[in-house]
């Protein structure tokens, strides 16, 4: 049976909305505690100010070249334009209800207000104008446009106010432009901190300030969304570091707008002059209901309410590495026991990875350690932010006399400016810092510790599915193998003088590695599963998969009878359950308290006849073909009993998972038994944590 284009995938953009829908859901859940709902709230508004940062940026890029790029499921960048408008403004309409005549009703009932600066007290409005004069005034810029003062830049993402102004004495109005300041809080807290105020709401009411001699008429908000998907062409930047740095200079003041919010209700006259003045058309404006730049709510899930949160999760140390009696465990003598599998936030990052990066650092015998570092964040002071135990661990390495390399992506996006800081000062500690290969971003995360023992040399390796970063180990789940697997130390050693040098790509014994043999390797794996009929089956834990090829042969793999499992959390272009296509095709996605983020490949009967694989890389073209990804073999029986049991919680699943229909919609599984998979996991790593194993029952 032949199928046209259109069945066969679903388009990415529409995907990653539905993915944004599943979020909002949590956020829409009554049962949830009422911040965590505010939290979700938070999530949406700053993941859709991506979406239109990225997506929809790259979008109109090549409707305004006219270029013809047709999506996966066929669609023209203006049509997908068009449908994901539609979308994107459905889902914000969402919030904005949600928001409105529910969350900020029960936040109110809970001593928790958004108020009106006209509705607080005149004791209230006092401090605050005293917090205006002291605080806010002394930043503000009124900026005029008319014939001698052209429109202004408006930043990326920030709030502003567009003011209408008279001269008493004459008939002309006239318009301005006020940035409300980033750098205080979105919603100012009054008196006791239980009660919060729009900063635009405070700047609003103090704009005679601004404008001496002259009368106020009106004001209204707004909000501008620029895009940030800039190239950078390696081949013409002799510096990458510095290319990165007028990347982002450029992305601050020049990337061009594609989205303006604008409060409901604002002046024709006043939309019309934005449009103008930013070059937009109507199509691209968003009236909301809601105050502009929800992502600001984490002001107030910071309040201290525990009861209005979930119950907070302290995260367990990996029985492997909890130390015996009063004794520090030796992570070097613990990993030549066997692999060992960490699985966070469930268990510590500090007590595994950060543990490790400090023994190695200050252990005599280590020779040399050698790095990936993809994403990180802006510390308030880098001298202490969240990556600060793991770049102190490298320069008091390098200071010791190691070989310390560590391969700095400068082109993570959103993080350029973190890692451009980190890569500074690894750099003036003495350790090498390499920005990776030509036209390729190095997306892996691997770590390699050589160590002289006796007369001779050990690798321990470490590969990942998440970042090098404390902070995201307590809110993304991920996966860490420890092993001391030669032909794993051997595949590491040759991958980073192939990052670092000018080796060639190799035939790798164990690992498989994009862009050179992941590809091939997933898609033999698959076809062996599909040659196997009724009796193959294949289960993928990711994060997207988009990538036509691996669909196609999915759709093969299924027609000859294999059973095939999808988690995915994100992006999905496969399609489920579509009669004669995907019959043996079932696609589901697990939305919670974590953020679901390893990368799990299982081929064959779980367990003792499955291969499985995790690390970096999801079953996109881009992780594919124009990153260094890397998916080690976990061998280890007991660690395939625990990937296995990771994979049953998460099909098992009927509290927080969603079933993707076969016209490519997600319906939400029935609550029957109530298994929440975060908090199974929980449960199951404080039973370990006991002692109690039940992917190990002899343990």
């Amino acid at each position: 049976m032949e199928f046209t284009i259109e069945p066969r995938y679903f388009n990415r953009e529409e995907s990653l909305l539905a993915f944004q829908e599943r979020v909002l859901a949590l956020a829409e859940d009554s049962t949830r505690p009422l911040l965590e709902r505010v939290k979700f709230l938070a999530i949406v508004s700053s993941n859709l100010d991506e979406f239109f940062q990225v997506r929809v940026a790259g979008l109109q890029e090549q409707h305004l070249a006219r270029v013809d790029a047709r999506s996966l499921d066929g669609a023209s960048p203006e049509e997908q334009l068009e449908r994901i408008g539609t979308q994107s403004r459905e889902i914000e309409a969402r919030v904005d209800a949600l928001f409105t005549k529910e969350v900020a009703p029960l936040l109110a009932e809970e001593q928790i207000e958004i108020a009106r600066f006209s509705d607080l007290s005149f004791e209230e409005r006092d401090a605050l104008t005293a917090s205006f004069e002291s605080e806010i005034f002394p930043v503000l810029t009124p900026l005029a446009v008319d014939t001698s003062h052209p429109f202004p830049f408006i930043s990326d993402l920030s709030l502003n106010l567009a003011v209408l102004v008279r001269d008493p004495e004459g008939q002309d109005i006239k318009f301005a432009r006020v940035k409300i300041p980033p750098n205080v809080p979105r919603f100012m807290p009054v008196g006791d901190g239980s009660r919060f105020c729009p900063l635009e709401q405070i700047v609003g009411h103090h704009l005679a300030r601004l404008f001496g001699g002259l009368d106020v008429l009106d004001s209204y908000v707004f909000r501008v969304t620029r895009s940030a998907d800039i190239a950078v062409e390696e081949e013409e930047a002799d510096d990458l570091l510095e290319a990165m740095e007028s990347v982002l200079r450029f992305r601050q003041r020049a990337a061009r707008a594609v989205r303006l919010e604008v409060e409901a209700g604002i002046a024709e006259n006043v939309l019309d002059l934005l449009l103008r003045g930013l070059s937009l058309t109507r199509g691209e404006v968003h009236h909301r209901e809601a105050p502009l730049g929800l992502s600001g709510l984490w002001s107030l899930f910071a309040v201290d309410r525990p009861e209005l949160k979930d119950e907070p999760w302290t995260p367990t140390t990996q029985p492997r590495l909890a130390g015996r009696s009063d004794q520090d465990i030796d992570f070097f003598e613990e990993m030549k026991r066997g692999d060992i599998l960490v699985h966070h936030p469930y268990e510590s990052f500090a007590t595994s990875t950060g543990s490790f990066f400090h023994q190695a650092a200050n252990d005599p015998d280590v020779l040399a350690i050698k790095q990936t570092l993809y994403r990180t964040s802006i510390p308030d002071d880098p001298a202490i932010g969240g990556e600060s135990a793991v770049v102190r661990h490298l320069i008091t390495a390098a200071e010791a006399g190691k070989q310390v390399v560590v391969l700095v992506e400068l082109k993570a996006r959103f993080d350029e400016a973190a890692n451009i800081s980190w890569a500074r000062m690894l750099e003036a500690a003495g350790v090498h810092v390499v920005y990776g290969v030509s036209g390729l971003k190095t997306h892996t995360k691997t770590l390699l510790v050589v160590r002289k023992e006796g007369n001779a040399i050990r690798r321990y390796s470490h590969i990942g599915t998440g970042n090098y970063n404390p902070n995201t180990a307590r809110i993304y789940e991920d996966l860490g193998l420890f092993t001391t697997d030669d032909d794993v130390g051997a595949d590491l050693s040759e991958l980073f003088n192939h990052l670092t040098g000018y080796a060639m790509p190799t035939n790798y014994r164990k690992l498989l590695v994009a862009p050179h043999t992941l590809h091939s390797r997933l898609i033999e794996r698959i076809r062996e599963q599909g040659v196997l009929g009724r009796n193959g089956r294949i289960m993928f834990k990711i994060n997207h998969i988009v990538d036509r090829s691996v669909i196609d042969e999915l759709y093969d793999a299924s027609a000859r009878g294999c059973k095939i499992d999808l988690i995915v959390r994100g992006v999905c272009g496969i399609r489920a359950k579509v009669p004669g296509l995907s019959d043996n095709i079932s696609v589901r996605s697990i939305v919670g308290m974590f953020l679901e983020h390893s990368r799990i490949y299982r081929f064959g009967h779980a367990p003792d006849n499955a291969v499985y694989y995790i690390g970096s890389a999801d079953l996109m073209p881009r992780n594919l073909y124009k990153r260094v990804e890397v998916l080690v073999p976990v061998t280890d029986p007991r660690l395939k009993l625990r990937l296995e049991q990771i994979l049953d919680v998460e099909m098992s699943d009927d509290a927080l998972a969603w079933e993707m229909q076969s016209n490519g919609t997600w319906h939400k599984v029935p609550n029957e038994k109530g298994l929440d998979t975060h908090q199974r996991l929980q449960d199951l790593a404080l039973e370990r944590a006991r002692g109690i194993d039940q992917a190990h029952p002899t343990a």
